[in-house]
């Protein structure tokens, strides 16, 4: 009996195809060294192009997935990188002289760092599950599914594995505009075809998501709060008009990624509960300090698997010290509270320059997080007068792809009671040199 008889792939396009095989891979259906069926055999029997079961097979020996050489069949990996253990665990009892790990007993403390019970060593569980609980709960709290996690070094990380796993150079994927000067290099960095979603105060705007997604989108990549740079965030009901575009169109993968968590100043409104391959991102940086590179990822199983396994094959795990440090802290109440009273300060300091602004008659957007958006006709004057007049604010221009002119104030460290004149000087440079576009 062949392997496909085994185990019948199946699908009729090449994401289906990849998926098929990597899922009887995961299941041990697909064992390493099994053969798979040739690409003349396989099309034949899916009744679909050969060009098709090529580009599935050529996407998962990308992946590591399989294997193959010319006029030789495709094979399955012996080591695919998905999530299986590394080594084989030592009963206990027995002397470890397997696992290539150093003496615990010679490793040097960490200085100014509580150490834990024993340093971790290698073939250990790579994510804590104190920090899984802590986020996962976080998460659970907010509608988003958590049987599946994984611990990232902070968002982007987790967004670029995702896109790694899934998409290919030349792809399309839906972002939204402006967007993150960051995830812009890394699209730009993998290749990919950024389709251009336009964003107001309440997030993506449903018809420009509709739009994306009959352009044939692979993946959609969003930020459902504090989004960066237009402060944008989704309310109930725009997130529940995008849920119902989203169920038309099953295949993308979406891509959450929620940098501010607990800072953002607003509940979080997810996409992604009823997808089949979906990635929640929920990174600490902003909360518990830039320096602390940690963030959980909640995903399908399929996706959360992958990047798992990728990880393992790439820098093995994050750091357990940073991760008992960030699970330390969000466990504390006296942590909660300084969070909370961040969140409401954020705010405060972010709507008194939206209502200054409002007093003027400048257009702004800012629901959360720690920008206000400022549409303008030019950008490099207003750049340049602002610092004239002691402010330093960011031209729009990398952050946008079709996305008109802009300027970005970020709120975060301003004192409200500057407000005003903040207002008061954008607001003479434009009016007096003819650069406004007002509301």
């Amino acid at each position: 009996m062949t392997v496909y008889e085994q185990y019948r792939i199946t699908g009729a396009t090449r994401r289906e195809i990849a998926s098929a095989v990597e899922a009887g891979v995961e299941s041990g259906a697909l064992r390493a060294g099994a053969a798979l069926p040739s690409v003349r055999a396989l099309a034949d029997d899916l009744a679909i192009s050969p060009a098709t079961v090529a580009a599935a097979y050529r996407d998962l020996r990308d992946r590591g997935i399989v294997t193959s050489r010319p006029r030789s069949a495709v094979l399955v990996a012996h080591r695919p990188p998905l999530d299986t253990p590394p080594v084989p665990s030592v009963p206990d009892g027995v002397v470890d002289l397997a696992t290539g790990n150093p003496d615990p007993a010679l490793l040097p403390p960490l200085p100014g760092i509580e150490p834990p019970d024993r340093p971790r060593l290698y073939g250990e569980p790579p994510d804590l599950p104190a920090l899984l609980d802590a986020v996962g709960d976080e998460l659970e709290a907010d509608g988003v599914r958590t049987g599946h996690l994984v611990v990232t070094s902070g968002a982007l990380d987790g967004i670029d594995r995702v896109l790694d796993v899934h998409l290919r150079r030349g792809d399309r994927i839906a972002v939204e505009d402006p967007c993150w000067t960051g995830t812009r290099d890394l699209l730009r960095l993998r290749g990919l075809d950024a389709v251009p979603v336009a964003v107001d105060d309440r997030g993506v705007r449903p018809d420009a998501l509709e739009a994306a997604l009959r352009d044939g989108v692979a993946a959609v990549l969003l930020t459902p709060r504090a989004h960066n740079p237009a402060g944008a965030a989704l309310d109930a009901d725009r997130a529940s008009e995008l849920r119902d575009l989203l169920a038309a169109a099953p295949d993308p993968v979406v891509i959450e990624d929620d940098h501010s968590g607990a800072v953002s100043g607003v509940a979080y409104h997810s996409l992604s509960s009823e997808r089949r391959r979906w990635a929640v991102v929920r990174s600490m940086a902003k909360a518990l300090g830039p320096d602390l590179r940690v963030a959980v990822m909640a995903a399908d199983r399929h996706t959360a698997a992958r990047v798992a396994g990728r990880l393992r094959l790439g820098p093995g795990w994050v750091s357990t010290v940073l991760q008992r440090l960030a699970a330390t802290m969000l466990t504390d109440p006296e942590t909660a509270a300084a969070l909370a009273d961040a969140a409401r300060t954020y705010t405060r300091r972010r709507t008194a320059l939206l209502g200054a602004l409002r007093a003027i008659g400048v257009e702004a957007t800012g629901r959360s997080g720690f920008n206000v958006w400022v549409p303008v006709a030019q950008e490099a004057p207003l750049v340049t007068g602002m610092e004239r007049a002691g402010w330093a604010v960011r031209a729009g221009e990398p952050f946008r792809l079709d996305a008109g002119p802009a300027l970005r104030i970020t709120t975060a460290a301003l004192d409200p009671t500057d407000a005003p004149r903040v207002a008061a000087d954008l607001g003479a440079l434009l009016h007096g040199g003819g650069h406004t576009r007002l509301g």
